[in-house]
């Protein structure tokens, strides 16, 4: 928007018959005027604005004629008047309270309508609109007056009927009242005396006519064209795109995902999660190493030194046989492991077995798990009578209740790496007392229920029993008590190779309390094995098996 100065617009007159207002007596800051866009690129261009007018002066300009305007056709009552604007700034509102008009209508005698028109030095000269007769009702001591009649006529409204085109019929004059003008006016066309003109920077409120033209407006044509993208570039062009613009590369194939994590993924929160074990299992030590150089932990520790004394008659070492059943069960837990996770993943088994009296067809791995299960079992009740008939239950079981200070005690010095004294051969730590008597009499009996529940031999129409004992309690237990044994067993071997593992292997696989490599290679033989057990365990080798006992079918 221009920042020079400009004239103010001139308007209607403040009297009948007076000159526009207000006075042309200088210019004014563009900033306080609104100049429409095509105007100020008027005067950017030095040449004309085209004119701004009124639907019906436009009109008129077109056709050459004059612009007509309409006439009231009877006299209205009077009316109070809206007060606007002050005349001076903080001034009253004008004009002052209590002043009415009156519009009249008399032969002759012009109506007061609303048409100005802007012009420039080109259009035809619009008439100046008369003010509508008032008069006033309170002392405001303001003069009367020139009545209309004295006023150069502009429109008239002709009421009757083929004197002229007739009238669209709009808002009421007054509210409440009927739609102006009346029913049956028409135009009639009068003599439009000449008007100054005005210069075409003074309008506030555009009304474009005509769209502006390149003979009007070269200077905006041509900047227009300077925007065209079309136009060639004003030099050689020497970089052109290369094949890549416009090929595009195939999309990578997913890497191929193991659960809800890839290859990379896994590999990577192994090492982070390790890295996380690690720090906190630091932060662990230090803590307990700090909390037992205290004298009241040292006299707890001197109280409960981790294990408590068996009672007399206790028998002392390991037979042959626990070592036997040690082994075994150690195999066969292994391979239920193994198969239990893969009954748990298979969504399309490849083979079934079913029972020769009964159509109910199982998958092949379920098969094999509960006939581990079953043979697990049967190892696990030949322990247990075997340990309460040579008394070997007293090292498992706890006979006191100081045993649960003790573990607490034994666990302390686990974690400030500060171990207790391994002394298996006679007697266990509470820790591991606790350890082995929770999983032979609480873990391997709940692992036996759920298992049992969830198999075919459990009676499928006991209604009632169903509903004391649901099927999804059982699965819901079934797999903690899994990983409960997978975490005892890591743990475990842990500990017997990180509290001397010579001996502790010669205790289980070569029932001999001596440092030597007897057990070790006995435990070696025992791992290869497991080892084929573990390879051995797939449908080819499986199905053979499996046919003694049933029928095996493929889908």
């Amino acid at each position: 928007m221009a920042t020079y100065g400009t004239a103010v617009r001139r308007g209607l007159p403040r009297r009948p018959g007076g000159d526009p207002w207000p006075a042309s007596d200088g210019p004014v800051e563009a900033s306080s005027v609104s100049t429409p866009p095509v105007v100020e690129r008027a005067q950017r261009d030095e040449t004309p604005a085209p004119a701004l007018a009124s639907p019906v002066v436009e009109r008129a300009q077109r056709d050459e004629t004059p612009a007509p305007a309409p006439a009231l056709a009877a006299s209205t009552p009077a009316r109070a008047l809206r007060r606007g604007l002050p005349r001076v700034p903080g001034g009253e509102p004008w004009p002052p309270e209590g002043i009415t008009a009156r519009r009249t209508a008399e032969p002759g005698a012009a109506a007061m309508v609303a048409a100005s028109a802007v012009s420039g030095p080109s259009a035809p000269p619009v008439a100046s609109v008369p003010q509508p007769t008032f008069e006033t009702t309170a002392d405001a001591g303001i003069p009367q007056p020139v009545p209309p009649d004295a006023a150069p006529a502009a429109v008239s409204v002709a009421a009757a009927a083929g004197s002229g085109s007739s009238l669209r019929r709009g808002l009421p004059r007054t509210p409440g009242g009927e739609p102006w003008p009346p029913p049956g006016a028409a135009l009639a066309p009068a003599a439009l005396p000449p008007a100054a003109p005005q210069p075409a920077a003074a309008v506030a409120t555009p009304a474009i006519a005509e769209p502006v033209e390149a003979s009007d407006a070269p200077a905006v044509v041509a900047e227009r064209q300077a925007l065209d993208v079309t136009v060639p570039l004003p030099f050689t062009r020497t970089v052109w795109p290369g094949e890549n613009a416009f090929t595009r590369p195939a999309p990578k194939p997913a890497p191929k995902r193991y659960g809800p994590f890839t290859r990379g993924q896994w590999a990577g929160a192994v090492v982070v999660g390790g890295a996380g074990l690690l720090f906190a299992a630091a932060m662990a030590v230090l803590f307990v190493r700090w909390l037992l150089s205290l004298q009241g932990m040292q006299d707890f520790l001197a109280a409960y030194p981790g294990e408590y004394p068996l009672p007399a008659g206790s028998p002392v070492g390991i037979p042959p046989w626990l070592g036997w059943q040690h082994f075994f069960n150690v195999f066969l837990m292994v391979l239920i492991i193994r198969s239990g996770l893969q009954v748990r993943a298979e969504k399309r088994p490849t083979a079934f077995w079913s029972r020769r009296s009964s159509k109910r067809k199982i998958s092949l791995n379920l098969w094999f798990h509960q006939s581990l299960d079953i043979l697990w079992i049967v190892n696990g009740v030949i322990f247990i009578v075997l340990l309460f008939a040579t008394g070997m239950w007293v090292k498992i079981v706890p006979t006191s209740w100081a045993v649960f200070p003790n573990a607490i005690s034994a666990a302390l010095q686990y974690v400030s790496l500060d171990w207790p004294t391994e002394n298996g051969w006679v007697n266990y730590n509470s820790l591991q007392q606790l350890a082995y008597f929770a999983t032979v009499f609480l873990a391997a009996p709940l692992a036996i229920a759920t298992g049992v529940r969830m198999s075919g031999i459990w009676p499928k129409d006991a209604k009632a029993l169903n509903k004391a004992y649901p099927v999804e309690w059982a699965r819901a237990v079934h797999f903690p008590v899994m990983l409960y044994f997978v975490a005892f067993i890591i743990v475990h071997v842990t500990l017997v190779f990180a509290t001397g593992a010579l001996r502790n292997l010669n205790h289980m696989y070569a029932s001999q309390d001596a440092v030597n490599w007897i057990g070790f290679w006995i435990f070696a033989a025992s791992l290869v094995v497991i080892a084929t057990g573990w390879v051995a365990a797939r449908p080819l080798v499986l199905a053979p098996i499996a046919r003694l006992f049933g029928t095996v079918s493929g889908r």
